[in-house]
């Protein structure tokens, strides 16, 4: 691997089922594929980085993830086209996970920058965007 790549990112969320339906299906569609998955845990791969998905103890779901706290913001990924965009878009709003910004879609980031931002069952932001 090139120095520097991403080797993986881990999340620990609320409800590992919602998180892995979401996030499972997502991923697929950007050419990921199943890696791990173990009680408490799965993970998917797409070339040398993956992505685990932990359940958060239950000592620990007191307190919601909020993005905009000192932490994570959101996390970025390249679609293959304007088209897969939309593509995706589409299928988001047809499984009912919210899109972000719907009153600036799919310019929210600016004139050029063509995405959809979406929240993951937790309101971790997500976004799609075309190359």
């Amino acid at each position: 691997m090139a120095k520097g790549c991403l080797h993986h990112i881990e999340l620990y969320v609320s409800d590992l089922e919602k998180s892995a339906e979401i996030w499972g299906w997502f991923l697929k569609e950007l050419g990921y594929s199943s890696f791990q998955k173990w009680e408490g845990g799965q993970s998917w791969r797409l070339d040398g980085t993956y992505i685990v998905f932990v359940q958060a103890a239950e000592r620990f779901l007191d307190i919601q993830y909020h993005r905009c706290r000192v932490g994570l913001n959101h996390l970025a990924f390249y679609a293959d086209s304007r088209a897969h965009v939309d593509e995706i878009t589409k299928a988001l709003e047809t499984k009912g996970v919210p899109i972000l910004y719907k009153n600036k879609h799919p310019f929210a980031g600016g004139d050029s920058h063509y995405a959809v931002y979406f929240e993951d069952p937790d309101r971790i932001k997500v976004e799609l965007v075309a190359p």
